[in-house]
């Protein structure tokens, strides 16, 4: 077999293998996507592999999601029509760790609104990354670049007025300070950032994660802050930004993520790709797949073409 259709198969059946790898219910082994990914080649952008795990009678997608470091909206998303909150014992259900890497530096902190998913490079030949909740219409997460100005553990909340405003208005009268504790909002870690009133914090409602649901701060899974609380510095950089679609390499082949509202999901395929992609010599591009993965919008790396003939696409017929 040529090296060429090795690296061919092993797309197509990549996903088969994926998939074929069953776990009984959400394991207790820390998830690949916490301990991150190696970045063997400057080129290439994809990292992870998705699988299938076999549904408890007691799971819900939030659960297995959580296990395996992904929020709400990319369980849903990567499974359409499993309820998630009942999916059912032994339902096959998509765990969805596979993941284009955003078009940025390859450092510190970059963080995409469209796919609430926070990256963190610890190198330049390693990427970690971790489900995040975001900023909900009318308090939305800024886009930009900023850094961490401060670091604290178990912080206190000063709710601005806006906000005790809000809650008053539901009957739920805030304290002007609400000190660490298992009912303060921070959860026990924060990292405050150079947006003035911004932090990337922890949660006491953990099972928001991954959601449109702050008031412009990132949350995280209390595991995962506790995670990257240590490791990152005052003056580490975050870069903020919103990319709804997103191309890269695996070798050879190239995919799309979409992470697409509707109205962006009306776009087409030529508004997608890269214009300097699109017309580079030698990429042959598969302009069918490429709305298909718009029209689908999984979440899930789709495979668009290649440096060469593209593959044949894989269908996940248990899924679409």
């Amino acid at each position: 077999m040529t090296k060429r259709r090795q690296s061919n198969t092993y797309l197509r059946l990549g996903w088969a293998a994926a998939l074929g790898f069953t776990l009984l219910g959400a394991s207790f082994t820390v998830p690949a996507a916490r301990t991150g990914f190696p970045l063997s080649s400057a080129n290439d952008s994809v990292v992870g592999q998705a699988f299938y795990v076999k549904a408890r009678r007691e799971d819900t997608l939030l659960d297995i999601g959580r296990q395996n470091g992904l929020g709400y909206d990319e369980m849903k998303s990567a499974n359409p029509r499993i309820d998630m909150w009942v999916p059912g014992e032994d339902r096959d259900v998509l765990v969805p760790t596979f993941f284009v890497l955003p078009e940025a530096p390859r450092k510190g902190l970059v963080l995409n609104l469209a796919e609430k998913r926070l990256y963190y490079f610890p190198s330049s030949s390693k990427v970690i990354t971790y489900a995040i909740s975001i900023g909900r219409e009318g308090w939305n997460t800024p886009l930009g670049n900023f850094s961490i100005v401060r670091k604290d553990k178990d912080p206190t909340w000063t709710p601005p007025a806006s906000i005790r405003a809000e809650h008053a208005a539901m009957g739920d009268i805030l304290p002007p300070v609400v000190p660490a504790g298992p009912n303060n909002p921070l959860g026990q870690y924060a990292l405050r950032l150079s947006a003035k009133g911004y932090l990337i914090h922890g949660t006491n409602k953990p099972w928001g994660l991954g959601m449109q649901v702050s008031h412009g701060c990132i949350r995280m899974y209390p595991e995962d802050i506790e995670q990257l609380f240590p490791n990152v510095d005052v003056r580490t950089s975050v870069m903020i930004v919103r990319q709804p679609f997103k191309v890269g390499w695996l070798g050879k082949d190239l995919f799309l993520e979409v992470h697409a509202t509707e109205e962006e999901k009306a776009k087409l395929p030529s508004e997608v790709i890269p214009t300097s992609l699109a017309n580079a010599q030698g990429v042959n591009l598969d302009w069918k797949e490429v709305r298909t993965a718009i029209d689908e919008n999984t979440g899930l790396p789709h495979l668009i073409g290649g440096r060469q003939q593209p593959a044949r696409r894989l269908y996940l017929d248990m899924i679409f």
